[in-house]
């Protein structure tokens, strides 16, 4: 279990949001697989998702469904500067596309895409510093990037936040490596897969019992496919009943909390 009180070193995930095309029943899927309560809707009606009343996700009305190839959860990587940060990402042969702009006195925002295609925000946090829960049952565990060109995001997440890369042994067979702060803290990783539709960060939460989460879903309306057993723990992949598709998983029973 992490609870934070402050902003996150550049380049963390810091805070996840969703588009959704009914708030109210997204609030109803999302309380029900995990135990979240919502906040009063916000500008733009605005939801912010809490356990235990701290901040762990967003979810923000759209007049329509996303497309199924692009309904994922929109991850946002932490900077003190969002203007300075932006300006690394065209640098780096990133674009932006929306922003940098202030959020009332919640923080300053931008929505990026990388050169693989795959879409980030920047978040400098102010009053909203971002997850103030993450790494236990119902909040975020972490982001990875899958793409099917990795060589271009490798050279680009580096240049734009100081990250460095390692393999994972215990990963030999896939073509995975780690992002890592400075400080050498591991903050996702790259998934190199040919055959990918498009290039994506994903969501994983983390959950107590992944079986028990995939049921809970099952019958708040999502779409789960069978839990399976990997390397690192126990996992389900869920689609939300608005089409957008994302990732619980359980820790080993012997496995110690980050």
């Amino acid at each position: 279990m992490s609870q934070l009180t402050t902003n996150q070193p550049l380049g963390t995930p810091t805070w996840i949001d969703l588009d959704v095309p009914d708030i109210e029943a997204a609030q109803e899927f999302y309380g029900a697989v995990f135990g979240w309560e919502f906040s009063a809707p916000g500008p733009g009606g605005y939801v912010l998702a809490l356990l235990r009343g701290h901040h762990v996700a967003g979810l923000r009305p759209v007049p329509a469904p996303a497309s199924p190839d692009s309904a994922h959860w929109r991850v946002h990587l932490a900077t003190d500067d969002c203007d300075a940060t932006a300006r690394r990402v065209t640098e780096a042969g990133g674009t932006i596309t929306e922003g940098p702009l202030d959020k009332g006195e919640q923080g300053r925002s931008a929505f990026g895409v990388d050169p693989g295609g795959a879409a980030f925000g920047l978040w400098q946090g102010g009053t909203l510093l971002g997850c103030e829960l993450v790494n236990e049952p119902g909040s975020l565990l972490r982001n990875d990037l899958t793409t099917p060109d990795p060589a271009p995001v490798r050279e680009f997440y580096p240049k734009v936040f100081d990250f460095t890369l390692d393999g994972n042994e215990d990963m030999a067979d896939a073509d995975f490596t780690f992002l890592r702060r400075p400080d050498g803290h591991e903050i996702g990783g790259i998934l190199g897969v040919p055959g990918a539709p498009a290039a994506v960060w994903g969501t994983l939460f983390e959950v107590a019992d992944a079986d028990a989460a995939a049921e809970r879903a099952r019958a708040a309306g999502g779409a789960v496919k069978d839990p399976e057993d990997i390397l690192y723990g126990r996992i389900a992949e869920i689609t939300d009943p608005f089409g957008a598709m994302f990732v619980v998983g359980a820790r080993p029973s012997d496995a110690p909390a980050s």
